[in-house]
This record gives C-alpha cells, sequence and structure tokens, in this order.
C-alpha cells in the first residue's frame, strides 16, 4: 500500500536493501544499504526512484515533531560512479 506524505514514520529502517522494481534475487553493488538504527538516526523510509535518485523519508525529531531539520543516517554498497 502506498503511504502518504502525512503517515507516520515510527522507525528507522535498518540495513534496508534498496532494490529496483522487479528485482529478485541477491543484491549488487550498487544496490544501497541505507542504515539508521543507532541513536541519533532518523530515516524512517525510502524509495528508489531510478539508480540515481531515492526518496528519503526522514522522521520528525522526538522532541520537536514539527520540525525536520536534521537527518542522520548511513549508506552502504555504492558502486563507482554512483
Amino acid at each position: 500500500s502506498a503511504m502518504g506524505s502525512d503517515d507516520i514514520i515510527a522507525g528507522n529502517v535498518s540495513k534496508y536493501i534498496v532494490f529496483p522494481a522487479g528485482y529478485c534475487g541477491q543484491p549488487k553493488k550498487g544496490h544501497l544499504i541505507f542504515d539508521a538504527c543507532f541513536e541519533s538516526g532518523n530515516l524512517g523510509r525510502v524509495d528508489h526512484v531510478t539508480e540515481f535518485e531515492y526518496d528519503l523519508f526522514i522522521r520528525p525529531d522526538t522532541c520537536n515533531p514539527r520540525f525536520r531539520v536534521w537527518f542522520n543516517f548511513t549508506v552502504e554498497n555504492v558502486k563507482e560512479s554512483q
């Protein structure tokens, strides 16, 4: 189901591998792995758009849900020129 922009993102992504639509199989170099499962991590969701474009959804600050002025997450498994 598609999430709307007003949907609440409750948790962080944890070693989340982003595959292109319809891809089946083992991750290849270039299939990015996002992780925000650590203190101050705030990446709630990742959508694959193209090989070089992703929509990232940042969770609001725990103490101030109106603002999303910072981001903290890691990205692994990049390939050269990506």
